[in-house]
């Protein structure tokens, strides 16, 4: 009997950060919510990464994922767009981690290949996989449609079957956990809050 397990995905961006959930159990996918956290772009970057935190905070307090995973971003031409959107991936990686949940991080290209075959597929072919793998679905906005992709390769690369999780509860060393990790994904350790 397999247990079912609850994977969140985050498609990370300071503007809007998508979310997805879904449970999974063998090799059946369940979905369970998605949507899109805002900031306001009229706030302060520092308000508006507390805009972020406590509306992703909120998401995880609600639906208790098991474990999570982040879209990898690569830098772009503006040097300013790439800066404030590392510190809302910093903020989207904070908080399942503040959690006790492990996280882990797929590059686009990977998220790709795991949910439609292809590392190069079309955002229309993606759109269109995730109606296939997730029948009757309501995708609440783009953002929330990349972190259901996001989530659906985390269960594809073994985040379904708690693999991440028994990784960062046995405290290998480096090179042993490099060796356990789901191949495309990388372990994110979790910290400890100083009080």
């Amino acid at each position: 009997m397999t247990k079912r397990q609850r994977l969140i995905g985050f498609d990370p961006g300071l503007r809007k950060t998508g979310w997805g959930i879904i449970d999974v159990e063998g090799s059946r996918l369940t979905h369970v919510a998605n949507g899109i956290v805002h900031s306001d772009a009229s706030s302060t970057l520092a308000e508006r990464l507390v805009q972020l935190y406590d509306g992703l905070t909120s998401v995880i307090a609600d639906w208790e994922p098991q474990s999570a995973a982040v879209e990898e971003t690569f830098v772009n031409k503006n040097p300013t767009s790439t800066l404030k959107l590392g510190q809302a991936r910093g903020v989207v990686l904070l908080v399942p981690a503040m959690a006790g949940i492990p996280v882990a991080e797929y590059t686009p290209n990977h998220i790709k290949k795991s949910v439609v075959g292809s590392g190069h597929a079309a955002k229309q072919q993606v759109l269109a996989m995730l109606g296939v793998l997730l029948p009757g679905i309501e995708i609440n906005g783009e953002d929330a449609g990349d972190a259901l992709s996001v989530a659906i390769c985390h269960a594809h690369n073994g985040g379904g079957h708690a693999t991440l999780h028994s990784t960062m509860t046995k405290r290998k060393n480096p090179l042993e956990e490099a060796l356990a990790a789901p191949p495309g994904a990388q372990i994110i350790v979790p910290g400890r809050r100083q009080r």
